[in-house]
């Protein structure tokens, strides 16, 4: 059961993280593409915008199908847990705890559940299960 579990929330946090990186990539699911992510980014203060959209989307993407995949779930996981720590500094953090005031506390959980995965592993219904 503990594995099933794990497949989960793999599958979950996963799959939102492929959904963001293809927003920031191609402007899927009512995203704004590269350079629409681009030019918000150099709004806030990370530059140059387009290559960090770049950056952002491919790492979310990868990282997403990673955890799906449960390959190379530490990898994955640190990927992930990297994107909302940038995320809650430049964007949430400021506003505070709680999601209603724009807060980090979504964020939060997400990168608590990264590491978690990250650190206990993807169980045995992830490729890493049958590679390593």
């Amino acid at each position: 059961m503990v594995s099933i579990g794990l497949l989960i929330i793999r599958l979950v946090i996963g799959l939102l993280f492929v959904a963001h990186g293809a927003q920031k990539l191609f402007g899927w699911f009512g995203g704004y593409g590269v350079k629409g992510t681009g030019g918000w980014f150099e709004s806030i203060g990370i530059k140059p915008g387009v290559t960090m959209a770049l950056i952002a989307g491919l790492t979310e993407l990868i990282g997403g199908i990673l955890f799906v995949l449960g390959l190379l779930t530490p990898l994955a996981g640190i990927m992930i847990a990297g994107t909302m720590v940038v995320a809650i500094a430049k964007v949430h953090g400021s506003n505070g705890l709680w999601s209603t005031s724009n807060g980090y506390e979504y964020n939060l959980t997400l990168l608590a559940v990264a590491i978690g995965i990250a650190l206990i592993g993807p169980g045995q219904y992830a490729l890493d299960a049958f590679l390593f």
